[in-house]
């Protein structure tokens, strides 16, 4: 098949817009996935918010029913209830917390979020002060970002 100079310019111009429409799918998602980073950024400071000021209905409203929740000290696992019950009764209750090193990566309707976290807090026998490392998984529900899953653990010493 002989391509000739008006054929070239044909499939150049097929060919740049079949680049510049898989340019601009590439755009559309990379926007629509730093649009789900921020909102996924703004969950985990409002479930922070949450937490400081005891607000169970946010806390309900950011958590999925079927949450698992759970602490590096003592390996505890608690469900949405549970934990929302430790909440109200300030055990702990929280004076701080503190994200610092956060990542976050989107996968569909999940998000994997990572942080080291400082916090400050008392229950009625003892206040203290602690650094951890903690995982959180989001789920996207009507167009929504709700925790999932979280797990702490205690950072290696160096």
């Amino acid at each position: 098949m002989a391509v000739t100079r008006r054929g070239l310019g044909h499939l150049v111009f097929v060919g740049a817009v079949a680049f510049g429409a898989s340019t601009s799918l590439l755009s559309r998602r990379s926007l629509a996935e730093a649009a789900d980073q921020a909102a996924v950024d703004q969950a985990v400071e409002a479930l922070r918010k949450a937490l400081l000021d005891r607000d169970l209905d946010r806390l309900r409203d950011l958590l999925v029913d079927e949450l698992s929740y759970g602490l590096w000290a003592g390996g505890k696992i608690q469900n949405k209830y549970q934990f929302i019950g430790h909440i109200v009764r300030g055990e702990p209750s929280y004076t701080s917390i503190a994200y610092s090193d956060p990542s976050i990566t989107i996968a569909g309707n999940n998000a994997i979020v990572r942080h080291r976290e400082s916090i400050e807090a008392h229950t009625r026998e003892k206040r203290y002060v602690l650094e951890f490392g903690v995982l959180q998984v989001w789920q996207k529900q009507d167009g929504q970002w709700r925790l999932l899953a979280r797990q702490g653990w205690k950072p290696e010493i160096s």
